[in-house]
């Protein structure tokens, strides 16, 4: 347990940001869990609308530190892959 009045502190931002980051963190699941879903559905027009939902939010999320920006272009990489391979 923090004792110190810094360390006190220091728990609260964590507290708080991880509250911040979790959110964003489910967000940016939400987003990609739709694209999954169109693809899965079969249809391109939705699936690739939901892509382009998508992207700008994975990027933010590499912004706002919650993902490393290799893991985002991987993922963007291969969902950007799956749609254009739909009929």
């Amino acid at each position: 347990m923090a004792n110190t009045p810094q360390a006190k502190k220091r728990a609260r931002q964590n507290e708080a940001r991880f509250a911040v980051n979790k959110a964003r963190r489910s967000r940016i699941r939400t987003y990609l869990r739709k694209v999954e879903e169109a693809i899965a559905s079969g249809d391109k027009e939705a699936a690739s609308a939901a892509l382009r939902a998508a992207q700008p939010e994975l990027m933010r999320g590499v912004t706002k530190g919650v993902f490393h920006k290799n893991t985002a272009a991987r993922k963007m990489s291969r969902l950007t892959s799956r749609v254009k391979a739909l009929s």
